[in-house]
């Protein structure tokens, strides 16, 4: 399904809190760097009485970081952005499992680690956005990406981008090695410039002309949508965007989320943080405050969300996907994609 602009214009999770005794303090691991984060902080301060000490950095130097500290790392909870980087925290043994029902009920089963190392709390859609007023026969799928009928006009970020290799990981999962390589080829031969920038940055080529079709996260729409972005905000009428292969496995969807740290000290308040994430409150402000699509079923989408529409979202299963993560990097290095 194809869209313009134009066209388309509860309850806190708290289990265990009123019994339980826990600590006065959560030491919070993020790479999460929106300032509407602060929201999700403030409330579950005010509603358990657990003061939030945040470190803050990318996925990369916090792992890292955990890693250098072991057995003696303060890390309670692990928060970040894309399935990749949860994945990997999982591989080096810095998440433990949580038993929690709240959580399972929650939670789909998609959006979370097959051994319960980590949890999905919000997503965003992985889709295709384009000149409207170029482009009149837009891709409908990730396979139309590389067609030969899009050569040079196509944006799309570099292959060290956590967003595209667990997209390529996810065809990987759903069509295996040949075909997933094949389909790398073929978007870097549509190349209209050489990788670049962010996704905004993707989203301000179409604006500019330097390309007619560009893939980005949902959310970077969403928010020129809801608040001034240079660049973007200003020609919105101009972008339209398709939700990819809705005949078939569904729009990907990259993944924020976490974990409990293995060798978290405060181990229930940290718990008691991600079933807080669950609940109907927090789930609402992922979307209200970031303009992401919640993971709990049926939480209500901030307006600037719901005004992309609605459409069918892959459920495969992300563990899975997390599995070929190596492999995707293989194949973007093997076809040249920068």
């Amino acid at each position: 399904m194809s869209r313009t602009i134009s066209a388309l214009l509860a309850s806190t999770v708290l289990v265990g809190a009123a019994t339980a005794t826990f600590a006065d303090e959560l030491n919070l691991y993020s790479s999460r760097h929106y300032e509407t984060d602060e929201r999700l902080y403030s409330d579950f301060t005010d509603a358990t009485g657990i003061t939030i000490n945040r470190i803050e950095g990318n996925a990369d130097e916090l792992i890292a970081r955990m890693q250098a500290e072991g057995m003696n790392s303060p890390a309670d909870v692990f928060l970040t952005v894309d399935t990749s980087r949860l994945h990997r925290a999982a591989e080096a043994g810095l998440l433990q499992a949580v038993d929690s029902e709240t959580l399972e009920a929650a939670i789909p089963a998609n959006l979370q680690d097959d051994e319960n190392l980590w949890f999905g709390f919000s997503q965003r859609a992985r889709i295709i956005f384009y000149n409207n007023e170029t482009v009149d026969n837009p891709p409908m799928t990730y396979a139309d990406l590389a067609d030969p009928a899009y050569e040079g006009m196509v944006c799309i970020r570099s292959s060290t981008n956590t967003y595209n290799q667990t997209l390529l990981a996810a065809i990987v999962t759903h069509e295996g090695e040949e075909a997933a390589r094949d389909w790398a080829a073929g978007v870097v031969r549509n190349f209209a410039r050489s990788p670049q920038g962010g996704d905004t940055d993707q989203l301000r080529g179409i604006v500019s002309g330097e390309c007619e079709i560009a893939v980005s996260n949902s959310y970077y729409f969403a928010r020129a949508i809801r608040r001034e972005i240079e660049g973007v905000t200003d020609h919105l009428d101009m972008i339209g965007w398709t939700f990819p292969d809705q005949e078939g496995n569904g729009a990907h969807m990259n993944l924020s989320g976490g974990g409990v740290a293995a060798h978290a000290p405060n181990r229930d308040a940290a718990v008691l943080f991600l079933e807080y994430l669950a609940g109907d409150q927090a789930q609402q402000y992922f979307s209200a405050g970031n303009d992401e699509f919640p993971a709990v079923v049926g939480v209500e989408l901030a307006e600037s969300v719901a005004a992309l529409g609605e459409f069918q979202a892959d459920e495969v299963n992300l563990s899975d996907v997390a599995e070929n993560i190596a492999t995707a990097q293989q194949i973007f290095n093997e076809v040249g994609w920068p």
